[in-house]
Formats: C-alpha cells, structure tokens, sequence
C-alpha cells in the first residue's frame, strides 16, 4: 500500500495544477409541461434563478440554454395560469448534454387576482409542514456524508442518530424501524447494506446518489398515498434520462468503486444503469478490524414515453453483502470482546418495479406494480470454530418477500385537488431459527421453522382547498388498512386513519402551519412469524395490533427574502399497540439500533409511548455560491414497558443541534462543514450477577443488562466536526472531480458502555470461581472515534 505522506502530496500537487486549466461551458435543455394533462407549455418564462439570463420555451414546451458554467443551478419559472416555480439544484455537466423535464401545476386562482411568489422551499397543500426537499447539491457536498443519503439528513431538524458508523434514522424521537422508503413511487423496504432486519438503519446507503433529483423528506402530515409509516416518509425522486447522448461516470470513494451510465435506448426509452464494489474488507483488514464487510449493488431506471398520453416506467435496486470475523487480527481485549458474541451473515435483497402513467385533460392516473425480496442469514460457531457443525450456536435463515400493486388517482378540478387510490399486497415469511439462549434462569434451545402468508389491502382519499385567494389552504383525507393475520388486524375501520391540514397566511411572508392525524404501522414481519416451542404463532394468539401514533404538528414559516426560510415547530406524538417484549418486558420502540434482526421474540401489544419536543430551522439555499442550515431540537422520547413504567427511550436525547455550511469559491472550489451535537442519550447497566453465571455466558459471550434499571444512565454528549474540500475540473472531453473528506476533524472521543470480558489464565483459561459456576469477569472500558480522512474521485466523460 502506497505512504500516505506520498499520496497527499500527489494529490496536492494535482490540485494546483489544475488550476491552470481552462473550463468549458455548459449546455441545458428540457421541456416544461402541464403537471396534470403532460401537455407541453408553449412561451413559459424560464430565469437562471439569481440571475438575469432567461428565455422561454417554444410552442412544443422546449427551451435551451448555452454557455451556462458548470455546476449547479436552479430554474426560475412563470407561466399565465400556472404556479410559478423554482426548481431544486440541477447539477451541470461540461461533457454532455444536460437535460430535465418540469411540469407545472395549475393555479388555483388568477394571476389578476393574487400576485404568487415563487419560492425555492418545498411546501405542498396536504403537508405544509414538516416536509423537506433535499437537493442534490446538499446529497452531493455535505461534509461527512461521502455521499451516502442516510448520513446527508443528519443535517435536518428533527433526526437524530445512533452510533457514528450506522445509519438509523431517529425521527422526533422515534425507532428506526417507524421509517419508509419510496423510489419514483415504488417502495424501497432496504435501504442500507447490512441492514437489520425488522427495522431500516445499516452501514451505507446502497441508492446511487448520481441518479437522485431531489429527496422529499416528511417528519410528519404524511401524504394519504403513503402507508405503514409512523416516523418519517421518503419520496426520492430520480433524474430523467438524457435521450441525446449516452455518458459514463465512475467513482472512487472512501469504502467503494462505482461505475454508471446514462444513455438512449430508442427514440422513446431512455436508461440509467449503475454498480458499486466494496473495498471495505480490504481496508479493514490492513488497519486491524476483527470484521471484514463487503458490498455489492445495482440501480437501474428506463422510461419509455409510448406517446404524449402515456409513459412507461421500470426501475429495481439491490445489494449482496457479506460480513466475515478476522480471526487473524491482534488479539486486543476490544477485538477478542467483539470476536467472541458477533455472528457472521450473508444478506441479499432487491426491489424491482413498474409503473404506467395515463394523463387525461385535467387529470392522471399511476398503476404500479413491484416485488422485493429480503434474504438474511446469521450463524455463530462457538469459539468461532467451523470445523464441526456441532459447534454452531446460532444459525438464522429469513426469507422476506411482498408482491404489490397500487393504484392512484390525482385530479385537479378548478381550485380543488383530489388524490385517491387503492393497494393490495401478498407477502411470505419465512424462518428457520436455531438458537442458545438463556432465560428463567436456565439455557433453552430455540428451535423452531416459520412460514406465514398475509393478504393486505388499503386505500385512500384526499381533498385540498384554498380559500380567501390563496390565503388559507385547507387539506383533509384518510386512509384504511387490513390485513388477514388475526381478528384485530382485519377490520379496516379499526386501522381508519384520518388527516387534516390547514396554512394561513398572516402576512405576506408569514405562514402559520398546523396538522393532525392518525397513523398505523404493521409490526415487523419477525414479530408476526414467530413461533414458540410448540410451533404456535404465539404473537397472532397474543392478539397483535397494527401499531398506532397520533400526530399534532403547529408552526410558523417565515421567509425573510427569495433564499432564506426561517420556521419554528412543535411536535408532539401518542402511541399505543406497541410490541413489548415478553421476556425483557422492554418496548421494541427502544430497539432496532444494531445489526442483527428486530422483533425475533414473543411480544404483547401492551406499550403506550409519546415523543414531543420542538424544531427551529434556518436555512439559506445558495445566494452567490453560500448555503447553511442551522437546526436545532428538543426532544422527549419515552415509552412504557411491560409493567406500565413510562421509561425513556432509546432515543431520548434531549437536544439536537446541527449547522452545515457550504460554498462555493471561484476556479471550481468548494468547501463545507457540518458540527453535530447530539445530548446525552441513555443506556441500561450490565446486570453482573447473572453475566458472572457459566451456562449464562456460554449461551451469549458477552454481558446480560440489568432491565429492571432500563435506560438508567446516560452517555456523555456527542459532538462532532466534519470537514470537505472538492475540486472540480473541466475538459473538453471529460470531467474530474476530487475531495476530501475528514470526519470528526477535532478527534472527539465518545465514551462506549462498559463491557465484561473474561478474565484469563497464564494458558488463555477462563478464570472460574463459587466451584466453578461463575466465570470471573473484568470491566472492559472504551471510547470509540477518531479522526477519519477519505479521498473521492469522480470521473465523468
């Protein structure tokens, strides 16, 4: 491997020469149309936001801009009759054509009796709150991301986060497991490699940033369309295929290689198509981790247009990971700790889908159909020894399939807007568990095999409304879901979840937001296959409930000028029905936070819980190169166990602050930071009486926690500094990017929960002692960070 000292001052050396060389122009084209009809729009005013550079499109809706520098830009547009527009950042290329479709919407009052601003901060009539649009330059930039989407919203109000090298999204002070993905409308149940099952967090995202327009994220005042979620909802949204010239793109980042391409099929269908390839194992196996990680994904996306009135869509994302022990490194306490509880796994997954649109006049309809299927197996050999299959303590194989159909109608009759639609859905699980454990003080062998089909169905409905020339918006729906697990699931009235909205517009640039409604989540589908030693599905005869969460959001907006959006929320969440644990009598809402499977146990639907807190966000989106978010939030997060004790969660961190900078310098530099703080989370002590026990020990390999003290102590607040620089440079024929990235700049040391280890003999013998029925255990005390530099190169031709 080459000296560090040496590949920085290659790098260095690389970066001022590249000063000197000459940068091209940029060209970008599109088509503007009706968002309602797909009707191109002849003469609309389009600006190059913050600019005075304009034209307007032709009468079949097309326009052109030429000579634009490269990078990102945003689009100002106006039409008579139609709500004005400003788009998110749209990344320009020197090396091909740059290409976009924009539909605009309808106004729902005359340009002669209100005078609309456009604005460049996304508000939407059913949620005109707790909704935020991330653009690509935010996904793109962000200092400490590398690029992964999961760490890019860290810098929003309202999330938190576990531990530095996981991507769990705590939202308002809810689980990872409350969160859902859409990807052009089609459900993305995995999100992340080495996912944990039962819930949505893992190491890295496994989407392509390269392919995503803009990310639509909702903390709450979910759309009636989307179901299942209690948390957060999030729609991304993928760039259009360029239908002129087919270009490449290749990446190097921290942990992987990546290759894509973008390119017309026919005259009709345009693609993208990526790859990625970890080189994470090789990394950590040259520094001296006990674990060696490896990834793969896919993305890809066509879009056929069979005519003005109708378009065709396929896309599917997937990813095979591997994660293997490293036997072999230094023998440290921290490292044998970690080789001796943690399993090894193999996981696959993928998402594929269709989706057919039809436009009429004033109206249009989207069917869509898509399949995704999880696989995950976990095993632990003791003493990780696999010379024998009697050694093989834990062996897990899960199969999780859903096939699903969804139908959605949007309308848009004079002032008013309506959606409706309906979903059916099929899905298989499949288990096959064997596995030590010990309990009621004495080891069982869980031993069991799992099949259970379910039948779902829902739909929806929702109406919108201004008043007062478009001073007041009103929005209200509701939606129904059942399924045929047991009896308390299969009424839809019992899972009947209503919303409503309303924004009022006090002064000119002053808005106050309220929202309300109900929401349902079906528990994980480990909960709902779970079978006790008698093969009994103990969950269904322990009547489990769809878990429910009632919201009340309010708040103010202000914008100050074309760029900057101040606005302050409060929060508050009720839920009930949630999953206990039978045998820790803890909620799984304070679970799902590490790798592995959620919800593998027999609950009851016994816990009640509520999350409230307040936001502030300032955010300013690129005037002369300079964007900041300042977020700040107060949270309280708890739940009750199975006694009824309301205790915190796993999440209660008290206060979130987070401030991300970036700008954008002459000759194609940028720089940014993010600081993130994050209170002081809570933790359960180690219950060292029955740690110390031989058969506990040897059933687990690591500590036992004292949940009559759940979440009793708390961590030390974390902090962080992220720093990254890129350099952009532009030929003729091709296109480089280079960055560094450094995380946690300052080298912040986080203090870990302590540990228990076993104490060894001179031979490497556990120390025994009470005649040999307790092993003699010793405190093992850790922090974890460090400071993290990462190279990037992108290259695009």
């Amino acid at each position: 491997m080459c000296n560090i000292k040496t590949l920085v001052s290659a790098l260095g050396l690389f970066l001022m020469m590249g000063t000197t060389l000459q940068s091209q122009t940029a060209v970008l084209s599109g088509v503007i149309k009706d968002a309602y009809s797909n009707e191109p729009l002849p003469f609309t005013n389009i600006i190059v936001y913050d600019t005075t550079n304009g034209t307007t499109s032709d009468e079949d809706g097309l326009f052109k801009f030429e000579n634009l520098s490269p990078g990102f830009v945003r689009l100002q547009l106006s039409s008579i009759g139609y709500e004005p527009l400003v788009t998110e950042q749209i990344m320009l290329s020197s090396v091909r054509p740059n290409y976009v479709e924009i539909a605009l919407k309808p106004a729902t009052t005359s340009l002669e009796e209100v005078k609309i601003t456009a604005s460049p901060f996304a508000k939407k009539i059913e949620s005109p709150l707790s909704l935020q649009r991330i653009g690509l330059d935010i996904i793109e930039k962000s200092a400490g991301a590398s690029r992964d989407f999961a760490r890019v919203l860290q810098s929003f109000p309202g999330v938190g986060s576990t531990t530095s090298y996981r991507n769990d999204l705590i939202v308002r002070g809810g689980g990872p497991s409350e969160n859902r993905f859409y990807l052009d409308g089609i459900e993305i149940p995995v999100l992340n490699h080495f996912s944990t099952q039962g819930a949505s967090g893992g190491s890295i995202s496994l989407l392509n940033v390269d392919f995503i327009r803009e990310v639509d994220f909702y903390s709450g005042a979910f759309p009636a369309s989307r179901n299942n979620a209690l948390s957060s909802v999030f729609e991304f949204k993928q760039i259009i295929p360029n239908p002129e010239k087919t270009s490449y793109k290749a990446v190097i980042g921290a942990s992987e290689i990546a290759a894509s391409v973008n390119t017309p099929l026919s005259k009709k269908t345009t693609a993208l198509f990526s790859a990625r390839r970890s080189y994470l194992q090789l990394l950590f196996n040259y520094i001296g981790l006990p674990f060696l990680p490896t990834f793969n994904d896919f993305q890809f996306l066509t879009k056929t247009k069979l005519n003005q009135r109708n378009e065709l869509t396929f896309l599917g994302v997937g990813a095979i990971d591997r994660y293997r022990l490293n036997t072999s490194t230094e023998a440290t306490e921290e490292n044998q700790y970690i080789l001796n509880y943690l399993p090894e796994s193999d996981q696959w997954n993928y998402a594929i889908g269709s989706s057919y649109k039809h436009f009429f006049t004033d109206s249009y309809f989207i069917l869509s159909a898509s399949r995704n299927h999880l696989n995950n197996v976990n095993f632990k050999y003791t003493n990780n020894d696999d010379s024998s299959p009697d050694n093989l303590q834990y062996d897990y194989i899960s199969d999780e399939i859903e096939n699903k159909l969804r139908f959605e109608y949007f309308s848009n009759p004079g002032s008013m807007t309506l959606s409706t639609g309906f979903n059916v859905e099929t899905a298989g699980y499949y288990n096959r568990t064997s596995n030590t454990v010990f309990s009621n003080n004495q080891v069982n062998r869980e031993d069991y095999t799992s099949t259970l089909n379910l039948f779902k169905w829902g739909g929806f409905i929702s109406l919108s409304q201004t008043f007062f020339n478009n001073r007041l918006k009103v929005s209200a729906g509701t939606r129904v879901d059942a399924n045929n697990y047991n009896s308390s699931m299969q009424n839809p009235l019992d899972q009947f979840s209503p919303r409503a909205a309303l924004s009022f517009q006090i002064m000119p640039r002053v808005t106050f937001n309220t929202s309300l409604g109900s929401y349902y989540q079906l528990p994980a589908y480990t909960t709902m296959g779970y079978r006790d030693e008698n093969n009994d599905l103990i969950n269904k005869a322990n009547e489990l409930k769809y878990i429910r969460a009632n919201h009340f959001v309010a708040g103010f907006e202000w914008l100050p000028n074309g760029y900057t959006k101040v606005s302050i929320e409060g929060f508050n969440k009720n839920y009930s029905n949630y999953p206990v644990s039978v045998s820790d009598g803890i909620s799984l809402a304070s679970k799902g936070a590490d790798y592995g499977v959620l919800g593998d146990e027999e609950v009851v639907p016994l816990s009640d819980g509520k999350a409230y807190g307040a936001e502030l966000l300032i955010q300013q989106k690129s005037p002369n190169g300079l964007s900041y978010i300042l977020a700040y939030t107060l949270v309280k997060s708890e739940f009750t166990n199975i006694d009824g004790q309301m205790l915190p969660s796993s999440w209660d961190s008290g206060q979130l602050l987070t401030l991300t900078l970036n700008k954008s310098f002459r000759n194609n530099w940028d720089a940014g930071l993010k600081w993130r703080y994050i209170g002081a989370l809570p933790y359960t002590p180690i219950d060292y009486e029955t740690s110390q026990k031989v058969e506990a020990w040897d059933a687990r390999n690591r500590e036992y926690l004292d949940y009559t003290k759940f979440n009793s102590l708390r961590y030390d607040p974390f902090h962080q500094l992220d720093i990254r620089i890129d350099k952009s440079y532009y030929f003729k024929k091709f296109a480089l990017e280079v960055y560094l990235d450094v995380q946690n700049a300052y080298n912040f040391q986080s203090r870990n929960a302590p540990k228990l280890i076993q104490e060894t003999d001179e031979n490497g013998n556990p120390r025994l002692s009470n005649d040999g029925s307790q092993y003699i255990l010793k405190e093992l005390t850790s922090t974890s960070g460090t400071v993290l530099p990462s190279i990037g190169i992108i290259l695009e031709f």
